[in-house]
């Protein structure tokens, strides 16, 4: 100890500098410092927390976001309504397409716009498609930061497989920039539906083998339960919402409680556990993808050919016939995408069960084509927000599950 104070003492230090820290403070019996992230790949983005460790027990620490922030809202009161679509991407890019559907249907209702029911349902297909991509990426990663790699290549094969299903209907896979302000970019290609009935029937097999791969087994088991636990009271606090707070014990889901589209029509089961922990955050994100897949099925029952636009002329997109023959379909096209289309005067909120909680868009119109002002809410600010007293008193490693197990998407958490 005293030598380490005698090499502070001896720091070339500008006149008048005070340290942040004592040496005390930072070095007292044995405890150490460290920068866990924003490098780091176990930190899922670029993430930081500062720990003060004794030994490998953490025991204070914050965390730390803002290396990545792009300013999405400011971009959103700076772009149209139209071209702000394609930046809905890029916040959890894991289920790009639930972002885009709620960015539209804000739109939509600020407009007073209806939708017709084939664009309805293709849009809940791919609500329910980008949740399963998703629970995929989170179960798997968080496997793999524990150790169990097999595991992972199971979900990604089928998350590939659901890629191609979505690169069908829009010729994207990761950032798709599907639906636009009153319709789809196109309609679904013949046999899809067939097709993705196909894949859930996979999918259901896959979503089994790895059940019966991971859910029993010692080390996972020993890794995951009791590790991380927030309960039902602190995730009130900390105002967590989807799969982190179903897990404590909250019997919330907005599909049903709050339901959009035809949520109300198709049956599925909202999976609740009592404990808080990785363990039950998992079980419950695979409950979820079964529950998906049921809704999935569903829809390729019941969804009908018909239009996938509205007939509304305020933010219908000419046809491409329209727009090659005619003067006034090219003026009229030319126009919406470089001037947009005016929003009438107003607010609106539309909030929607994203894969990882809520999400919502709050919009607020002058009547410009552009957002007078545009707030996102996000699940992963409000999830990571919950990493610190979530893993204080925890080792380091038992914190690689625990920030595995809430799902912070760092795009979505900076925006």
């Amino acid at each position: 100890m005293k030598e380490r104070k005698d090499r502070v003492a001896q720091m070339h230090l500008p006149a008048g500098y005070q340290m942040e820290h004592d040496p005390d403070d930072l070095w007292g019996d044995a405890r150490v410092i460290v920068n866990i992230g924003p490098t780091h790949p176990a930190m899922h983005g670029a993430l930081r927390m500062v720990a003060k460790l004794n030994g490998e027990t953490i025991e204070k620490s914050y965390c730390e976001f803002g290396f990545t922030h792009r300013a999405k809202e400011k971009l959103g009161e700076n772009r149209t309504f139209h071209n702000f679509i394609v930046y809905t991407d890029r916040l959890n890019y894991c289920s790009a397409l639930i972002n885009n559907v709620t960015y539209v249907r804000a739109v939509e209702k600020l407009m007073g716009v209806e939708v017709p029911d084939r664009c309805i349902w293709i849009r809940m297909i791919c609500c329910e498609l980008a949740r399963i991509t998703d629970h995929l990426i989170c179960v798997g990663i968080n496997a793999v930061d524990l150790g169990a790699f097999s595991f992972f290549l199971y979900g990604f094969h089928q998350r590939e497989e659901a890629y191609t299903l979505i690169e069908k209907l829009c010729g994207a896979r990761l950032t798709t920039s599907y639906p636009r302000v009153g319709g789809l970019m196109a309609d679904a290609p013949e046999g899809f539906e067939k097709e993705l009935k196909a894949w859930v029937l996979k999918t259901r097999e896959v979503i089994d083998e790895m059940d019966e791969l991971l859910t029993n087994n010692k080390i996972w088991l020993k890794r995951t339960v009791g590790i991380s636990v927030f309960d039902k009271e602190k995730c009130l606090q900390y105002s967590y919402t989807g799969p982190n707070a179903r897990a404590a014990g909250i019997d919330i889901d907005l599909r049903r409680d709050q339901p959009c589209m035809f949520y109300k029509d198709v049956e599925f089961d909202v999976p609740i556990s009592q404990n808080g922990d990785v363990y039950d955050r998992y079980m419950i994100r695979i409950a979820e993808m079964r529950q998906s897949l049921n809704i999935l099925s569903q829809c390729a029952d019941r969804i009908k050919k018909g239009s996938i636009w509205t007939e509304d002329k305020r933010v219908r997109i000419p046809d491409k016939d329209i727009v090659h023959n005619t003067m006034e379909g090219m003026i009229y096209h030319f126009k919406f995408f470089m001037t947009g289309f005016d929003v009438p005067e107003g607010e609106a909120y539309t909030q929607f069960e994203a894969a990882n909680g809520e999400l919502g868009f709050y919009i607020v119109s002058k009547g410009s084509p552009r957002a007078h002002r545009m707030r996102i809410r996000g699940p992963s600010v409000w999830h990571y927000q919950g990493l610190t007293p979530m893993v204080e008193g925890e080792k380091i490693a038992d914190m690689v599950a625990g920030l595995g197990s809430i799902n912070v998407i760092a795009g979505e958490l900076d925006r």
